[in-house]
């Protein structure tokens, strides 16, 4: 798979999450397996490009390539003017985020929201494609609700705007996550257009992947929630579509280790304070269908410093070892950590 001048080491995508795909997560996801890893989205409006979220968000430093950002607004000159922002703080690859369902997002015409106009979406692809000598991708969904489905139209529009690779959420923006992903119009834009077309929704399993990418007939996939405390199945679908076998789960020694390495750089990159809050949903999400998970989440949204999450989770993962258990992923189970995370 190419984009632009970038052969990615697969066809494995992270969706940018908002929230969750900060620099440390984008790494890890790319050490697991994943071919690229899209950032989470920065806003258009230059008033907030000095804040510490926005200069997170732009921080790329000693991150493995392409380095991907993703950029949201509905003004045009502003959409540019974020284009060259960010690629002048180091991102490789531009992508326009058309495909956010959040309300704060759509009430401001912004994500989503801009599928309802055609003609500002076009206005918006010409102008950040111009602004900028660095490939430019963008992220929609089927259309704006189900009786204005019209990503075929968007597609074209993103095709003749130049745009070099475009992601399809398959679902529309009223859907929301609810129902089941659209692999019928994500096959429709593929067979239409000449560009890479990366299929996006419900991708939860290695098998899952290899479907949707034989009914879609699609470049690659995107995974987004399904990678949250699981970021090896990067590397569990990778090893499936090279050789049909499934990888065995991991051990809990390897989550054990994964997890603390994973909350060490977080605590780096937001500091003490911050770092120990974003920590905690994704203890959650990596704690997720192990025994006892239920109680240590309780007690673990109540510790207050980093050395404490860190001897907390050793002692949970080590009593899961010496028992000789591995992660068993429980839907009863994922339901109600879902449910922890969000609260967290």
């Amino acid at each position: 798979m190419k984009i632009g001048p970038y052969t990615l080491r697969n066809n494995l995508v992270v969706a940018p999450m908002a929230g969750v795909t900060d620099r440390p997560f984008r790494q890890l996801c790319k050490l697991m397996g994943a071919g690229m890893a899209v950032s989470e989205m920065v806003s258009s409006n230059s008033l907030l490009w000095g804040s510490a979220k926005t200069r997170r968000r732009a921080d790329h430093a000693g991150e493995v390539e392409p380095k991907s950002v993703q950029i949201a607004g509905a003004d045009p000159a502003m959409m540019a003017e974020a284009a060259r922002y960010n690629a002048d703080q180091g991102a490789q690859i531009i992508d326009i985020n058309m495909g956010c369902p959040a309300k704060k997002v759509c009430n401001v015409m912004a994500g989503s929201a801009l599928l309802q106009d055609e003609a500002l979406v076009a206005r918006i692809l010409d102008a950040v494609v111009a602004a900028v000598d660095i490939p430019v991708t963008l992220k929609i969904r089927t259309g704006w609700d189900r009786s204005h489905r019209n990503a075929l139209a968007i597609a074209a529009i993103a095709e003749s705007a130049g745009i070099q690779a475009l992601a399809i959420h398959g679902r529309t923006r009223a859907c929301g996550y609810t129902g089941d992903a659209e692999y019928e119009t994500i096959a429709a834009v593929k067979a239409h257009i000449g560009i890479p077309v990366i299929a996006n929704g419900d991708i939860t399993s290695p098998r899952k992947a290899r479907e949707v990418l034989l009914r879609t007939g699609a470049d690659a996939v995107m995974i987004g929630r399904a990678a949250q405390g699981r970021p090896w199945i990067f590397r569990e679908i990778e090893h499936f579509l090279a050789t049909g076998e499934e990888l065995p789960p991991p051990e809990v020694s390897e989550i054990r280790s994964v997890l603390l390495a994973h909350l060490a750089d977080l605590h780096e990159f937001y500091g003490p304070e911050t770092g120990v809050k974003v920590a905690r949903k994704h203890i959650s999400w990596y704690t997720r269908g192990l025994v006892g998970s239920a109680a240590f989440r309780r007690d673990m949204n109540l510790l207050p410093t980093a050395e404490a999450q860190y001897q907390a989770i050793a002692g949970f993962f080590d009593a899961l070892a010496e028992a000789g258990r591995r992660l068993s992923y429980d839907a009863a189970v994922d339901a109600e950590a879902a449910g922890d995370a969000l609260a967290a």
